[in-house]
């Protein structure tokens, strides 16, 4: 079985057979298949009610997810679970006289099989599947299987500089990870890896073209643009430009040896550029080392996972 961020599989042909009728339900309950539901309601005593097209279901607020009933996972960990969807599986069924079907499930049965099977087995340098759930000032939090978060730091992020964690992501984006550490479980994220070295990216440019930027930091001596997620050049001060600006750049210089490009800024575009979905560089799942530094250069920069 492969484990997947929540939402991965709700639409699917599959999910939405099992879940549409009792029969389903009772199928799914027999072989222990973890389905996915949208959760509509948590009540005042934090049980979460998902809504099924055959009924009701019902996650008890200790089955709600790993940690709550020893205190290490806080309620809001559930409170914010309304209006999402999570995956479930089935701890029993119930008919009532009137033929309505009650289903009691467990996110948290569901949480120690992707745990188990899964999230104990990660290695450094594996590449995986995550969903940004939240931002916060030092980094994003991203759902990494059946709900289990983890955390890309904002360093982590790009090689380009960021202010905030929402230049890079927003909430809800489906993005690639690679795996830095696993202690007991707990897994450490980067992001920047996946994001092409410094040659990969300033092949896409060339000396004497004008194109988009975004505005990353504003110096005493010139203002850095980014070009791209994994580079950024630098241009003369500018007046009246602000960070996360888009603007337009001509390309004066690339310089490998020195890992620079030399920009001038024509024109700013608008307030706010918009947070981009990222074409990976690396398409296997699993990488070893990472290098960025240009190979015209004595400056290494580089990522070791094994």
């Amino acid at each position: 079985m492969e484990y997947k961020p929540e939402g991965t599989i709700y639409g699917t042909t599959s999910n939405q057979k099992y879940i549409s009728t009792a029969a389903g339900l009772s199928e799914a309950m027999n072989r222990n298949i973890t389905l996915e539901g949208k959760v509509i309601l948590c009540t005042s005593s934090h049980d979460l009610i998902v809504d099924l097209p055959c009924g009701r279901g019902i996650i008890p607020r200790e089955e709600g997810a790993v940690g709550v009933k020893e205190g290490t996972t806080r309620d809001i960990a559930l409170i914010s679970r309304v209006n999402k969807i999570v995956c479930f599986k089935i701890a029993s069924l119930t008919l009532s006289d009137s033929g309505e079907i009650t289903a009691q499930l467990s996110r948290k049965a569901a949480q120690e099989e992707c745990q188990a099977e899964f999230v104990s087995k990660l290695v450094k340098g594996d590449i995986i599947d995550a969903t940004v759930t939240h931002l916060e000032q030092f980094g994003s939090f991203v759902d990494i299987g059946c709900g289990i978060p983890s955390l890309i730091p904002i360093d982590a992020m790009s090689v380009s500089r960021i202010s905030h964690p929402s230049d890079r992501f927003y909430p809800g984006q489906k993005i690639k990870a690679v795996v830095t550490d696993n202690i007991k479980g707990r897994i450490n994220l980067t992001h920047k890896e996946l994001l092409g070295t410094w040659d990969e990216n300033a092949s896409k440019f060339n000396i004497g073209e004008t194109v988009p930027g975004i505005v990353r930091s504003i110096e005493s001596y010139g203002v850095f643009v980014e070009l791209s997620p994994n580079l950024a050049g630098l241009t003369e001060p500018y007046d009246d430009i602000k960070i996360g600006q888009s603007v337009s750049v001509y390309i004066k210089a690339i310089i490998p040896e020195k890992m620079k490009i030399k920009l001038i800024i024509v024109d700013i575009c608008c307030e706010r550029a918009p947070v981009p979905e990222y074409d990976y560089f690396i398409a296997d799942d699993h990488i070893e080392n990472w290098v960025y530094s240009s190979r015209f250069s004595d400056k290494i920069i580089k990522t070791s996972f094994s």
